[in-house]
């Protein structure tokens, strides 16, 4: 008898984590029918596609809590600058109809919260340490065959496979890491499988051979997720405080409810006097 309660069992760990699972269910199912049903249409079912992912995306967002809302911004906003930089400008990779179809940017904010939603569940939590360890032996494989086996040599997947390295080594949230190496690397293989994007043959400078996809690919969107684990706090603290100056002041023992409802009787108050001094110049 060492004294030490057992820990939670796996079946008790996967009851936890249901709803994490479920959110990460709901996107993994979400990116192949958006892919599949871009096949061959043109830039106005592109944009209702864009619209269907932004619903999901702010439905999603709906249950969750402001610091993770603030993440997903962050993302969104981030890969849009990302998107735009490296396929219409610098050409590394270029989507179906030589633009940046428009659920891009919200598909880049689902992809974010369901490595969240996957990294921050319990069960994944079970796991520890081995689950980075395991991303880094399938991760390190797959790099391996994208410089030997591959039909285009991928020096660029092995790059950001050691990025991926370092973010799961010595990152603040190694789990998200792993988590966002499985659903990259299920984006990527189907968004090129399909031809939504092809990647160029080299990267920009010309000097690195590059697979399509690249074999570390989660690599480079896991910049993403540091970003967002990074600025989160900071920007949220700053909106907290500029979003304070304009609310109306309360008094000792107001509620905030009472001091609302000051504010517009107030407000109301100045309408209608506004109102009659216009009333009198028009009379005078």
């Amino acid at each position: 008898m060492t004294g030490i309660p057992p820990g939670p069992s796996l079946g008790s760990t996967v009851r936890a984590s249901r709803r994490d699972l479920a959110l990460f269910a709901v996107v993994a199912m979400w990116v192949p029918l958006v892919l599949v049903a871009d096949v061959g249409v043109g830039v106005w079912t592109q944009r209702a596609l864009g619209a269907g992912t932004w619903a999901l995306l702010l439905v999603l967002m709906r249950s969750e809590s402001p610091r993770t809302r603030a993440q997903v911004a962050i993302v969104v906003g981030y890969a849009t600058v990302i998107e735009y930089t490296c396929s219409p400008l610098l050409g590394a990779y270029t989507y179906r109809l030589h633009n940046v179809p428009a659920f891009v940017p919200p598909g880049h904010g689902l992809v974010y919260f369901a490595a969240l939603a996957l990294g921050r569940s319990p069960l994944l939590a079970l796991a520890g340490r081995r689950a980075a360890l395991t991303t880094l032996a399938v991760g390190g494989a797959y790099a391996a065959w994208g410089l030997t086996f591959s039909p285009r040599l991928d020096v660029l997947g092995a790059v950001w496979l050691g990025c991926l390295a370092l973010f799961l080594l010595r990152g603040r949230a190694p789990l998200v890491y792993a988590a966002a190496f499985v659903i990259v690397t299920y984006l990527e293989l189907i968004g090129t499988g399909l031809g939504t994007w092809t990647w160029a043959g080299h990267d920009p400078t010309g000097l690195l051979a590059v697979g399509n996809p690249p074999s570390g690919a989660a690599g480079g969107y896991c910049f993403f997720d540091a970003a967002a684990l990074t600025l989160a706090g900071p920007v949220l603290a700053r909106w907290q405080r500029v979003a304070g100056r304009w609310r109306p002041a309360r008094l000792p023992g107001q509620s905030p409810a009472s001091s609302a409802s000051a504010a517009s009787q107030a407000s109301l108050r100045a309408a209608t006097r506004s109102r009659q001094c216009a009333a009198s110049s028009a009379e005078a």
